[in-house]
C-alpha cells in the first residue's frame, strides 16, 4: 500500500490528474509501462494516455517493446493516445495497426482502400458485402490515426492534414462505389462524384458531413431514363456504404443536400439537366457553393467536364442581379440560426470558420470573374491569392489566416478525442485542459487556450466584417465585365460614353497607374474601374481623373493610401466627388495627401473650434521658435488642411454657407494669431533687440478684423481685412513703439506673402483710416483723435464689422470700444448721413461694376446681390443700434433678424433677402472651389455655368434652372432693398 501511495504522488507529480488511478494501472502492468512513463508526460490528456496505452499493452503485450526500441513510433502513438479516445479504442481492437506509425509515409490511399474491399481500382468489390463495410472502416481508420500521428506531432502542417484528409475521404467513397457496384447492376451509365464544400476544397476535418453531387451520363446506346434509375440506385448504394453501422461504426454521412433543388430534387442528374437548372433557376448560394466543387469519385473524366462546364457559371454569377446582397442576406440568416452556444460555434458562431470562409468566398465571386488568380477552392490559397492581387491587405490576409488555422486546429483536437461531428467549444476545465495542452500550452493551458481563441474570433469577426460588407464589393459586382477588365479598345469607347471629353488621355492616366506588376498597380486595377464609374458622375470626370493620378503619383507608394481607398468604400466615392467638382479642393489635395484620411467619416469633416486650432498652430510656432519662417510655414500648411476640410464638408452639404463662413473667419484669426506670434518674435529679438536692447516687447499690438472677416463671414477667396493697433508699453518712448509696432506689422506681412505651395493668405489693411495713404499702424489713442476729427459716415460703416481678430485681446476690446461709440450712435443717424449713405450706394452701383460685367449675373455689385443685403442690414444698425443694443453684431444675417425681432424689418422681407444672400455667397464659394481662382459673377459660359451648378447641388441638365433661380431670388431681394433703403 505505501508503495501504491508513493507511486501515486510520484505520477500527480509528473502531471497526471489522477495519481491513484494512474498508479493502479502501472502496478497491474507489472512494470511494462514503467520506463514509458516520462513520454506522457508532455502529452495533451496523460491519463487518457496512460489508460490507452494500458489497455493495448495487455491486447499485445509487445507494444511496450515496440515502443521503447522506436522512439518516432512512441511519439506518434501517445501523442494520439493522449488526444482520442476513440482511436484508443480503435487501436485496443486492432493493435497491429500500431506497426503504421512506424511509417513516415503511406502509400496511395484510393489503391489501399479499394484492395480492403477487395477491388481493384475502377471494379467493384468481391468482398462480401459485410465483409467489405467492415474493411472499409478498418483501413479508413488506420490512415486516419498515422495522419493524427503526424499532425499531433507536427510533422504535417493543417493545410496539409486537411488535404489528406480529403483525399482519403474521396478514396473511401471511391471504395464504397466498389462495394455499391457489386450490389447495382448498373453497367449502362457512368457515374462520377464531385465533392462539395470542405471535400470539394480539400479542407475536410476529422469527421464531418461529406458534400457531394452526382453527375451521371448513359453509356453509348444505353437509355436515359434506364441509366439514370441505376445511376440513382449506385449512388444510393454508395451513400450507405458510408454511413451504415457495423461493429466498427460507420465513416460519415455523405450529404446531396447541395444538389439542384436540394433534397427534393432528384438524387443524380445529367450534365446537361445540372447545366439547365443552374442557368435558368439556381440561387446565389448555389454558385458559391459550386466554387468548391471537386471530381473526388467515379468517372473522373465526366467529372471533369462537370467543374469545366459549371465554372463558367461560377465565375459570372457576381453580375446577377442583388449578387453581393444575396450572400450577405444569406450569411445573417445562417448567424440568427445559430443557437445558445453561439459564442463557442468554431463554425457558425461570430469569428468562426464560416466568417472567413463567407469573406473570403465572397471576395473571390467579385473579383475572381476578372483575375484567374483568384480561382481556388481552398480558404487559405484564396486568401493568399486575394492578398498577392490587392483586394486584401497583407496585415489583413495574415489576420485570418492564422485565426483561420488556429480555429481548423481547434475543430480537429475536439473531433478526434471521440471522432464525433462537433464545432462547439467545451466549458469543462478538463476538456480545455487537453486543448491548450495539444496546441502545445504548458504553463496556463486552460488560459492561454482560451485568450487566443478569442483574440482570433476577435479579429476574426473583426475583418469579417470590414471585407464582407466592403460596398466596393457592390461596385464592382455591378460593372459590365468590359468597364471592368480596362481593354484599351473598349475603354475608350466607354469612357466617352461615360461623359469622359478627352478619352484618349484619360486611357494615358489610366495606363500609368494599372501598368505593372507592382502590389500599388494591381489595387489601381482593382479600383478604377468602379473610380471611373463614380468619376463619370461628377461635373468634370477628367479633371478627377487627372487629379486621382497626381494624388496617387504622391501616394501611391504610401501604405496606408491604396489600402484606405480599397477597404473604406466612402473614403474612395468620395475623393472622387471632391476631385471631379473642386480644382480647388484638388489643388490643396495635391499638397496635403495624407488629408485623404479625413475622407472616411462626417465626424472628421466636422468644423473644429478656435481652442483647438489655435493650441495647434502655437504648438508649431514654439517647436520653430528661432525659425519664424518655417514655424508660419507649418501654420500655413495646418490652415491649407482646414481649409480642405471645411471645402469637403461644404461639398457635401455638412455644412451651411454660415458655418462655411464662420470657420474660414476663424481659420484666418488663428493663422493671424500664429503668425502674429511667429512675427513677434522675429521682429523684437533681432531688429529691435539691437535698437532697444531688450527682447521684451516695448508696445501691445492687435489685429482687428475687418470687412467680410470682421462679420465671419470669408469665402474661400476672401483676403484678410484689417487694421493695425498698438499701445505703448508704460515708460517707452511713442516713436520707439510705433517703429516697433511697424516692424511687427511688416513682418507679419512677409511671413504670409513668401512663396509656398499652401494658399496665400493676402493681408489688406487699406480700410484703414487715411486708406493706403495713412501709416499702416496707428496708436488707440491716434485712431481715436482720427475718427473724432475727420471720420465720414462710410468709415462708420466700415467700422460695423470691426471686430477683435489677434494680438493683445484687451487693446483689442478697448479699440471694440471705441468703435462703437461710433458706429452705434445714441441719437441715430443724421438724415444728412442717410443720404450720403445712399448717394454712395448708387454711386458705387454705377462706377464700381467691372467693364463688360452683366449687373443681373453679379453676386456682390448687382441688383438683389450681397451688396444690397449688406447695405440694407447696415443702415438699420446704423440708425438704430444705439438705442437696441440686438443690432450690434458684425454679421450680416444677425442683424437682418435682430432687426425683424426689433420691429423694423418685416419678417418676410427678412425672408427674401437672407435667401438671396446665402444664394449669392454660395455661388462665389462655389466659382472659387471649382474654377480654383476667385470670381463674383454667374459664368456666362454654359459649360462653367453647368459645373457651378452641379457644384450647388443641380443635376447636370440643371443650369438653366439655375439660372433661373439666381434671377428670381435676386429680383425679389431688390425690391425688397430699393423699398427699405432708399424708402
Amino acid at each position: 500500500m505505501p508503495r501504491i501511495e508513493s507511486t501515486a504522488a510520484r505520477l500527480a507529480k509528473l502531471g497526471f490528474a489522477d495519481g491513484a488511478r494512474a498508479a493502479r494501472l502501472v502496478g497491474q502492468a507489472g512494470g511494462e509501462l514503467d520506463d514509458l512513463l516520462e513520454s506522457l508526460v508532455d502529452v495533451a490528456d496523460p491519463d487518457l494516455a496512460l489508460a490507452s496505452l494500458a489497455r493495448l499493452a495487455e491486447r499485445e503485450p509487445s507494444v511496450p517493446r515496440v515502443l521503447r526500441e522506436n522512439a518516432e513510433l512512441r511519439a506518434g502513438l501517445v501523442a494520439v493516445l493522449g488526444v482520442s479516445a476513440a482511436l484508443g479504442e480503435h487501436l485496443v481492437r486492432h493493435p497491429k495497426q500500431v506497426a503504421l506509425l512506424a511509417e513516415p509515409r503511406l502509400g496511395d490511399p484510393r489503391e489501399e482502400l479499394l484492395r480492403a474491399v477487395g477491388a481493384d481500382p475502377g471494379c467493384e468489390a468481391r468482398t462480401p458485402p459485410a465483409d467489405a463495410l467492415t474493411a472499409l472502416r478498418v483501413a479508413y481508420r488506420g490512415r486516419l490515426m498515422h495522419l493524427a500521428a503526424r499532425d499531433l506531432t507536427g510533422q504535417a502542417t493543417p493545410a496539409e492534414v486537411m488535404a489528406e484528409l480529403s483525399d482519403l475521404a474521396g478514396a473511401a467513397l471511391e471504395a464504397a462505389l466498389a462495394i455499391a457496384r457489386a450490389e447495382v447492376d448498373a453497367a449502362d451509365v457512368r457515374l462520377a462524384v464531385i465533392g462539395m464544400g470542405k471535400c470539394g476544397a480539400r479542407e475536410l476535418n476529422y469527421i464531418s458531413d461529406v458534400d457531394v453531387v452526382f453527375v451521371a451520363e448513359p453509356r453509348e446506346g444505353a437509355d436515359e431514363a434506364k441509366a439514370l434509375r441505376s445511376a440513382t440506385r449506385l449512388a444510393q448504394a454508395m451513400m450507405r456504404a458510408c454511413s451504415t453501422t457495423t461493429p466498427e461504426g460507420s465513416l460519415w454521412e455523405v450529404d446531396a443536400g447541395l444538389r439542384p433543388e436540394g433534397r427534393s430534387g432528384p438524387l443524380v442528374r445529367t450534365l446537361a439537366s445540372h447545366l439547365a437548372y443552374y442557368r435558368r433557376w439556381a440561387k446565389t448560394w448555389e454558385f458559391q457553393a459550386l466554387l468548391k466543387a471537386r471530381p473526388v469519385a467515379g468517372d473522373l473524366e465526366l467529372g471533369a467536364a462537370y467543374v469545366e462546364a459549371v465554372n463558367e457559371l461560377v465565375w459570372s454569377a457576381a453580375t446577377r442581379e442583388h449578387f453581393v446582397e444575396d450572400v450577405q442576406a444569406m450569411r445573417r440568416r445562417v448567424e440568427s440560426h445559430v443557437r445558445a452556444e453561439g459564442e463557442r460555434q468554431l463554425k457558425l458562431g461570430p469569428g468562426g470558420l464560416r466568417d472567413i470562409e463567407f469573406a473570403v468566398q465572397l471576395l473571390q465571386l467579385v473579383h475572381g470573374r476578372l483575375d484567374p488568380l483568384l480561382r481556388r477552392r481552398g480558404t487559405l490559397p484564396a486568401l493568399a491569392a486575394l492578398s498577392r492581387g490587392g483586394y486584401v491587405g497583407r496585415d489583413d490576409s495574415r489576420g485570418l489566416a492564422e485565426a483561420y488555422t488556429f480555429l481548423r486546429q481547434v475543430e480537429h483536437l475536439l473531433q478526434l478525442h471521440r471522432l464525433r461531428r462537433t464545432h462547439i467549444v467545451p466549458e469543462d476545465e478538463a476538456d480545455l485542459r487537453r486543448l491548450g495542452r495539444a496546441m502545445g500550452m504548458q504553463a496556463d493551458p486552460v488560459g492561454e487556450f482560451t485568450a487566443r481563441w478569442r483574440r482570433h474570433a476577435m479579429e476574426a469577426r473583426r475583418l469579417h466584417e470590414k471585407l464582407f460588407y466592403r460596398p466596393l464589393l457592390q461596385a464592382v459586382a455591378r460593372l459590365p465585365e468590359s468597364g471592368a477588365r480596362l481593354s484599351a479598345s473598349a475603354a475608350a469607347a466607354r469612357l466617352e460614353a461615360l461623359g469622359y471629353d478627352d478619352p484618349t488621355g484619360a486611357l494615358r492616366h489610366i495606363a500609368a497607374l494599372t501598368t505593372g506588376v507592382s502590389r500599388r498597380a494591381a489595387i489601381q486595377r482593382t479600383l478604377l474601374p468602379v473610380m471611373l464609374g463614380w468619376f463619370a458622375d461628377t461635373p468634370d470626370p477628367d479633371a478627377a481623373l487627372l487629379g486621382f493620378r497626381q494624388v496617387s503619383d504622391k501616394l501611391g507608394s504610401t501604405p496606408w493610401y491604396l489600402r484606405l481607398l480599397r477597404d473604406e468604400t466612402a473614403v474612395a466615392a468620395r475623393m472622387a466627388r471632391v476631385l471631379g467638382t473642386s480644382r480647388y479642393a484638388t489643388g490643396l489635395l495635391m499638397h496635403a495627401p495624407d488629408a485623404v484620411a479625413m475622407l472616411g467619416s462626417d465626424e472628421e469633416l466636422a468644423v473644429r473650434s478656435r481652442e483647438s486650432l489655435l493650441g495647434e498652430a502655437s504648438a508649431a510656432v514654439s517647436r520653430h521658435a528661432g525659425d519664424p519662417e518655417t514655424a508660419v510655414s507649418a501654420v500655413r500648411a495646418l490652415r491649407r488642411k482646414e481649409l480642405f476640410r471645411t471645402a469637403v464638408a461644404d461639398i457635401f452639404a455638412l455644412v451651411d454657407i454660415e458655418t462655411v463662413g464662420t470657420a474660414l473667419s476663424r481659420l484666418t484669426d488663428v493663422t493671424l494669431q500664429a503668425a502674429l506670434q511667429a512675427a513677434l518674435q522675429a521682429a523684437l529679438q533681432a531688429a529691435l533687440h539691437a535698437a532697444l536692447g531688450t527682447s521684451a516687447p516695448p508696445t501691445s499690438f492687435a489685429i482687428i478684423a475687418m470687412g467680410r472677416l470682421g462679420g465671419m463671414e470669408c469665402s474661400y477667396a476672401s483676403d484678410a481685412d484689417v487694421m493695425f493697433v498698438h499701445s505703448p508699453l508704460p515708460g517707452v518712448d511713442e516713436r520707439e513703439a510705433t517703429d516697433a509696432a511697424h516692424a511687427v506689422a511688416n513682418e507679419l506681412r512677409r511671413l504670409l506673402s513668401l512663396p509656398a505651395p499652401d494658399p496665400p493668405l493676402a493681408i489688406d489693411p487699406d480700410l484703414r483710416p487715411e486708406g493706403r495713404q495713412g501709416p499702416l499702424v496707428r496708436t488707440l489713442a491716434s485712431y481715436r483723435a482720427y475718427y473724432a476729427r475727420w471720420s465720414s459716415p462710410w468709415e462708420a460703416q466700415a467700422l460695423l464689422r470691426a471686430r477683435f481678430s489677434a494680438g493683445d485681446p484687451e487693446l483689442g476690446a478697448a479699440f471694440v470700444a471705441m468703435a462703437d461709440e461710433l458706429r452705434y450712435p445714441q441719437d441715430g443717424l443724421r438724415d444728412d448721413a442717410v443720404r450720403e449713405i445712399r448717394r454712395l450706394k448708387a454711386r458705387m452701383e454705377a462706377e464700381r461694376l467691372p467693364r463688360g460685367a452683366d449687373p443681373a449675373l453679379h453676386t456682390k455689385l448687382g441688383p438683389g446681390g450681397l451688396s444690397d443685403v449688406e447695405w440694407v442690414a447696415q443702415l438699420l444698425q446704423l440708425r438704430h443700434a444705439g438705442a437696441l443694443p440686438a443690432l450690434r453684431t458684425t454679421r450680416t444675417l444677425e442683424a437682418l433678424r435682430a432687426a425683424v425681432s426689433e420691429g423694423l424689418l418685416d419678417p418676410a422681407d427678412e425672408e427674401v433677402l437672407a435667401e438671396s444672400w446665402r444664394f449669392a455667397s454660395r455661388i462665389r464659394d462655389a466659382i472659387m472651389l471649382v474654377k480654383a481662382r476667385p470670381g463674383d459673377s454667374v459664368p456666362r459660359d454654359s459649360r462653367e455655368r453647368a459645373l457651378i451648378a452641379q457644384a450647388l447641388g443641380y443635376p447636370p441638365d440643371g443650369s438653366e434652372d439655375f439660372l433661373d433661380d439666381y434671377r428670381r431670388v435676386t429680383r425679389r431681394a431688390r425690391q425688397v432693398m430699393e423699398r427699405v433703403f432708399y424708402a
